[in-house]
């Protein structure tokens, strides 16, 4: 299988292995899912985090701080007022809470970057089954259902609506988004084996980028441990060369082999004097 390193920043890669037979567009399709749902499920867990400790979202034009504004919701038995006004208040059980944190911690590990260092590939069916595990919790916690505009539910059924969030730039559909390798674009048409080679074998280093926005930036020539190591390695020979600057010109006449007698006094076996201090 041919592994593919899909990296468009260093907080946003992951491996995925296919075939040198599959087709351009057909990874390329593979690798935009993938990236799509990584990303749902980090919004899954920042949303979700919110649903364990406030409870489901209030109607879009119902929000706002309990404590200004008349408000209809009955109070539950575990409510907790939700600084943002966004939500309800009206948490479920502690306890069961608990389990919808956890299960939303596994899901992000499951997606999370640090793959890459572990050399785990990701596959849709593993991280679809992170996301039906999450749909599980929130109806422990919820039985009765969220409303239809909670972030959570809108996220679990993959109908967020992104438009103007802090999360637009996130999503990436397939059907815009090329495949670039080694600084060229990839065509749709052609096999991974016109470019990669027919070796199974093989690593690349592969970008998702949308149609039209040109070439994404190039690797860098040495990682980021790499270029650390280096500038420490120059650092320290910046202070030993200052060092020596700093040293008079005439240091060296202190020095043994600078000696005009020393000669003499290794055949006479006299060694340095030193007095006392």
């Amino acid at each position: 299988m041919v592994l593919l390193h899909m990296k468009r920043s260093d907080l946003d890669q992951f491996l995925f292995e296919t075939t040198v037979n599959s087709t351009v567009d057909e990874v390329t399709r593979q690798l935009a899912e993938v990236h799509n749902l990584r990303h749902r499920i980090e919004r899954l867990k920042a949303e979700g985090e919110e649903l364990a400790k406030f409870g489901p979202a209030k109607r879009p034009d119902q929000q706002g701080i309990d404590q200004y504004q008349e408000t209809s919701v009955e109070k539950g038995p575990h409510y907790t007022q939700d600084p943002t006004g966004r939500r309800t208040g009206n948490a479920c059980d502690p306890e069961v809470a608990k389990v919808l944190v956890k299960t939303l911690e596994e899901a992000v590990a499951v997606a999370h970057k640090d793959n890459v260092a572990k050399k785990v590939a990701l596959t849709l069916k593993a991280l679809q089954e992170a996301v039906d595990n999450v749909r599980g919790a929130v109806m422990i916690c919820y039985p009765m259902g969220l409303p239809e505009w909670d972030l959570v539910r809108q996220a679990l059924e993959d109908r967020e609506d992104l438009a103007g969030t802090s999360y637009a730039a996130d999503d990436l559909p397939a059907d815009v988004a090329s495949l670039w390798f080694a600084g060229k674009q990839m065509l749709p048409e052609k096999k991974l084996s016109d470019y990669l080679g027919r070796h199974e074998k093989t690593k690349a280093v592969v970008k998702l980028q949308k149609k039209g926005q040109g070439a994404p930036s190039r690797e860098p020539a040495v990682d980021q441990e790499t270029q650390k190591a280096m500038m420490a390695w120059y650092y320290k020979k910046q202070e030993e060369q200052k060092k020596l600057q700093e040293d008079e010109d005439d240091a060296y006449t202190n020095s043994s082999w600078a000696n005009p007698n020393s000669l003499k006094a290794h055949f006479a076996g006299v060694q340095a004097v030193r007095l006392p201090k």
